[in-house]
């Protein structure tokens, strides 16, 4: 007789490539998924997929409002701020779409809904494209935060970051593997309901998928 594992993990799932990959890389183990509106560009775009994916796998999603990020924060990623950059995707391009320690903030809520439901695991899909960019996906902040979050918790919760060494390209080619269909994904920071295909997540989408060998079902407003 076949034993069934009981699922004890949580995932921070924006419905972009790297999340939703690393979403059905591990579904076995996730019980839940989290979103995180926080007043992005992006957000009202990218979310309907992580509810997409969940609803497919038959794991429970719940979005939870961080307003205030919007309000109080300074980021060309936010609604309240300038234009998204539409160049490479480097650091020095995509400084100002960092959101001020958003994945500290994000998982902190996270290891609380994780104890409050009593998971002892938390899945994010940081990875190391973002790490010279974003100081919030590098494995110098992710290590501590293991360690803050087993610490803080009274089921010693466990953060997993299983895609913190490799690249987007890594990613894009697992997804391949797993069959998984990106164009019910999104990453254009732009926002809308179609992906521009010039900004600089978009490119490195593009690059991530064609660098993997796999075929880029995207529709693109640009080419």
């Amino acid at each position: 007789m076949k034993t069934i594992k009981q699922k004890t993990g949580l995932i921070v799932l924006s419905g972009g490539m790297d999340s939703v990959t690393l979403l059905y890389d591990y579904q076995e183990r996730i019980a839940m998924a989290v979103s995180f509106d926080y007043g992005s560009k992006h957000n009202a775009s990218e979310i309907p997929y992580a509810v997409e994916h969940c609803a497919k796998l038959g794991i429970k999603h719940i979005t939870i409002p961080l307003s205030f990020m919007n309000e109080y924060f300074r980021s060309d990623l936010l609604l309240s701020g300038g234009a998204i950059p539409t160049e490479a995707y480097n650091a020095e391009n995509m400084a100002s779409t960092v959101v001020p320690f958003r994945n500290g903030i994000m998982l902190s809520i996270a290891a609380g809904l994780a104890e409050s439901h009593e998971l002892s695991e938390i899945y994010i899909a940081n990875h190391f494209g973002d790490h010279a960019i974003y100081p919030d996906c590098r494995r110098s902040f992710i290590l501590p935060m293991m360690e803050a979050i087993e610490a803080g918790t009274s089921n010693s919760v466990q953060l997993r970051a299983p895609y913190t060494d490799i690249s987007k390209t890594d990613i894009a080619g697992i997804g391949g593997r797993l069959g998984i269909d990106y164009s019910r994904t999104w990453s254009c920071y732009q926002g809308g309901s179609t992906q521009c295909g010039v900004c600089a997540t978009c490119r490195e989408r593009r690059e991530a998928m064609q660098q993997a060998g796999i075929p880029d079902p995207t529709l693109y407003l640009n080419k």
